[in-house]
């Protein structure tokens, strides 16, 4: 969850210009079998987010056995693989109301770490807005909290979701999910915008060659972030299942508004927060800070699946981690039926994206990794990052086109400051 919310983008569907109307050459797909389609591969994707948490489950508790640089790097790699297929999940967030509120249990950020361990003198011992900020509940098994004493002496799933989760009300005190799990694996990234990753030491977990001290509650915190992520991907999975909620609640919706719950999530996700608040606003302010997957150096990946869960629900398809493809009935052939040429002019438009994707993801394996590529001064490592946020935007106006075309009228996209009022980012 990008927590940093600036203004949500009503689309003017009545200015949309529309293109001239291409005749009709197949049979539309009826909104139901769409609907069957989204919510399959929705539960494909949360599934395999699953599977692939409880195989770094099993990768942490062995790193945990035997805490050394090699198993380290196991239950980071494991960490990397985890997030291939959450990100694609994203595109459900915003049009579903049960995913978005669930949302921030495992994917918020950014984060103040300080609330969960030790940090470099470099970050401060202070915030105006946290009183969290460097309360390191790991080496503390005292805290107060918003005036009141909290027993931190045990470090569980209780206290970590309950009790230091949005703490204070301060959406920064993450204390649950991906980010805090990779934060442990990988620990502060001290670099800015110059090379290098967190580098946390395996001896930070080792019981018998401790380092940093109170490695016996940062292990805990590491096995009951673990669980708790389980847990969660587990309940999301549940609720698309045949019977699950999520399923049953678009099903009851009209045509009409379930077709605006999927490009809701598509428009909203390909404009405000990806294009928006993931990408433009770090950009603008060259500032490491607010890249995605910040400890571990992920977050061209992070962006790379992001922008394919979008284009796997417009054309009704998703590979499964092992290889297997979910599809059907999909927006897409809605669109082509109605207008082919408004569908080919998306699809062009998804295709230029993860094409701006594959770039950035390739300049990350080969010259340099996200942060550095948002550094001032650097206008390469810019004008790729620019290259996907313009990929973005137009493909968001390609979908508005879509919805113009299906005659859906009051769908709403997040916007950003950062894309719609850029004088304000500055003025913060």
């Amino acid at each position: 969850m990008q927590i940093k919310k600036k203004s949500s983008l009503v689309l003017a569907l009545m200015g949309v210009s529309m293109m001239s109307a291409s005749p009709t050459f197949a049979q539309e797909p009826d909104v139901k079998d769409i609907v069957t389609t989204y919510a399959n591969i929705a539960h494909a994707t949360y599934e395999d987010s699953l599977k692939t948490a409880v195989k770094m489950k099993g990768d942490i508790e062995a790193f945990l056995k035997t805490p050394n640089e090699t198993s380290l790097a196991k239950a980071r790699k494991s960490w990397l693989a985890a997030r291939v297929p959450y990100q694609q999940s994203e595109a459900y967030r915003f049009g579903n109301e049960i995913v978005d509120d669930w949302e921030g249990k495992v994917n918020a950020w950014p984060l103040d770490e300080g609330l969960i361990d030790y940090v470099s003198k470099d970050y401060g011992t202070d915030s105006d807005e946290n009183n969290l900020y460097v309360a390191n509940v790991i080496a503390n098994k005292a805290l107060k909290i918003g005036g009141k004493s909290v027993n931190a002496s045990t470090i569980d799933k209780v206290l970590i979701s309950q009790t230091l989760h949005e703490a204070g009300d301060v959406e920064a005190n993450v204390a649950t999910g991906y980010h805090a799990i990779e934060f442990l694996l990988w620990g502060q990234d001290l670099n800015g915008t110059s090379k290098g990753a967190g580098a946390r030491k395996a001896s930070d977990f080792d019981l018998k060659n401790c380092t940093n001290g109170n490695c016996d509650r940062r292990a805990a915190y590491l096995v009951a972030a673990t669980n708790l992520l389980i847990d969660d991907l587990t309940w999301m999975v549940a609720q698309w299942t045949k019977e699950g909620t999520a399923r049953k609640t678009l099903f009851k919706k009209s045509n009409s508004e379930a077709l605006s719950v999927i490009f809701t999530g598509l428009g909203s996700l390909s404009y405000g927060e990806l294009a928006g608040e993931r990408m433009k606003l770090g950009l603008m302010l060259h500032d490491p800070e607010e890249e995605h997957d910040c400890f571990s150096d992920n977050t061209h990946n992070s962006h790379y699946y992001d922008a394919l869960g979008i284009q796997n629900v417009y054309l009704g398809r998703y590979k499964r981690v092992d290889g297997s493809l979910v599809k059907g009935a999909s927006v897409s052939d809605l669109v082509k039926a109605r207008n082919a040429k408004i569908d080919g002019e998306l699809q062009s438009k998804l295709s230029v994206t993860m094409q701006a994707m594959s770039a950035l993801v390739k300049r990350a394996q080969s010259v340099e990794a996200y942060d550095q590529m948002i550094g001032e001064g650097n206008k390469d490592g810019n004008g790729v990052v620019q290259a996907a946020i313009d990929g973005l935007a137009a493909q968001t106006k390609a979908i508005q086109r879509a919805v113009a075309t299906l005659d859906l009228k009051s769908i709403q996209f997040e916007g950003s400051d950062s894309l719609d009022n850029p004088s304000k980012v500055g003025a913060e």
